[in-house]
């Protein structure tokens, strides 16, 4: 007997395919995601621009390579703070001023040329990085608002992070052909336009303009909830591992150049890193998984610290520039499935400053691995080993964090407490 479409008993229709198309077609996601890739372009355009700037104005490239150093530095310190104000006061009233401010102080570096010397330079450089809009984490905390479909936020979040490579290859070719073409002045005026029109694309949007934090039942009491359980510890953690990978790297890629004297390798090598985090991205998006998402997030851990491991045999540089593909793919899915992860964890009205505590996680990382790369640059096995290294901690410590990745109420197979028995009493 042939059951009837509409009956109870009849298998359910498979739900349909996401698609990037449909993910950019819904309202609001294309004017956001494009106004924050806008607005986060000077992420990778003002340490190059205030280098050539520097360099150009008569300094050496040891303080040009300070202030650089310290405009990512100052940025990623305030992340936190920033993050709280918006939890607080909403975004328009954080972003906007802050995106003011930082272009502003771009705009007049140069000035300090002739009128305020070295430490005018660096004070300015340093309040211009600490008043860079946090676009990355209010966007992050918009999209339950804009897609209430998971699935959606699931592609829209992989699309999100995928394209953020980009800005670190689209930045400084801009900078460096603004400056060949004019001078650094005009990288760094280009620089601050582009960041303010970012920024207001994003804030004049409606889901920013009016977006709020949602109050725990512990804030309405007056009560402020912990933001650092030991879950969300853990994950921040083990992200400085992955950050370290990524700033070794970095380094490792200048060594190569250097040892290979092929001056293109120190731009091609973190380019094809940020290639494969880009089609990971899109990939990873369009696939509807059945695994947790802390499962996901340490099988890409496992996965992310596998494709550094070609390294070590020295591999030849073509060789090199297509390894390093491997583990930018999996970047993405590990970044994707950590901001889910804090979302799950973070307690109510404070997600904004828990997505700026793992964006400077990643960013403290970054700077240790460029740090203890720079100081075994000279040892090629040793240089090229240590993004692996960095991998394998933050693989580490996420399965030791484990049990604390899940929400309550679903934990993973294997580590359920076995109901006591003889406890009942009898009546």
């Amino acid at each position: 007997m042939r059951k009837h479409p509409l009956s109870p008993t009849a298998p359910p229709a498979p739900a349909p395919r996401i698609t990037y198309s449909t993910v950019l077609g819904s309202p609001y996601v294309a004017r956001l995601l494009g106004g924050t890739l806008t607005g986060r372009l000077p992420n990778g355009m003002a340490p190059v621009a205030i280098l050539l700037w520097a360099t150009t104005s008569g300094s050496s490239i040891a303080f040009g390579g300070l202030l650089s150093a310290l405009y990512g530095l100052s940025s990623s310190v305030v992340q936190p703070v920033k993050g709280r104000l918006m939890d607080r006061h909403g975004q328009t009233a954080v972003h906007l001023p802050a995106a003011m401010l930082n272009a502003a102080l771009l705009v007049a570096l140069p000035l300090t040329g002739p009128y305020g010397g070295p430490g005018l330079a660096t004070a300015i450089v340093v309040a211009g990085g600490m008043t860079t809009p946090s676009l990355e984490a209010g966007l992050r905390t918009l999209w339950p608002s804009v897609l209430p479909d998971a699935r959606l936020r699931h592609a829209a979040l992989a699309l999100d992070t995928g394209t953020q490579g980009l800005l670190y290859i689209v930045g400084p070719l801009l900078v460096a052909a603004l400056a060949s073409a004019y001078n650094p002045t005009v990288a760094l005026t280009v620089t601050a336009v582009l960041g303010l029109a970012g920024t207001t694309v994003v804030v004049l949007a409606p889901p920013s303009r009016r977006w709020r934090p949602t109050p725990s039942a512990d804030t309405k009491r007056g009560a402020a909830r912990r933001l650092t359980s030991p879950g969300l510890a853990l994950l921040f953690l083990s992200l400085t591992g992955i950050g370290f990978a990524i700033g070794a790297m970095n380094v490792w890629s200048i060594a190569m150049a250097e040892h290979h004297q092929q001056d293109m390798l120190s731009g091609i090598i973190p380019a094809a890193f940020s290639t494969g985090s880009f089609l990971g991205g899109l990939v990873y998006g369009q696939r509807t998984w059945s695994r947790t998402t802390a499962d996901r997030l340490i099988i890409a851990s496992a996965a992310f610290l596998a494709g550094w491991l070609p390294l070590a045999v020295l591999p030849a540089p073509f060789a090199a520039t297509s390894a390093v593909a491997v583990p930018g793919a999996f970047l993405t899915v590990v970044v994707a499935c950590a901001y889910v992860t804090t979302d799950v964890l973070a307690p109510a009205g404070r997600t904004s400053e828990a997505y700026a505590w793992l964006i400077l996680s990643i960013g403290v990382g970054q700077s240790a691995g460029t740090a203890l790369a720079g100081r075994l640059a000279e040892q090629p096995l040793a240089s090229a080993a240590l993004p692996a290294a960095g991998a394998a901690f933050a693989l580490a410590v996420l399965l030791a964090a484990r049990r604390q990745l899940h929400p309550a109420g679903h934990r993973p197979r294997g580590l359920h407490r076995r109901p006591l028995r003889g406890r009942h009493k009898t009546p």
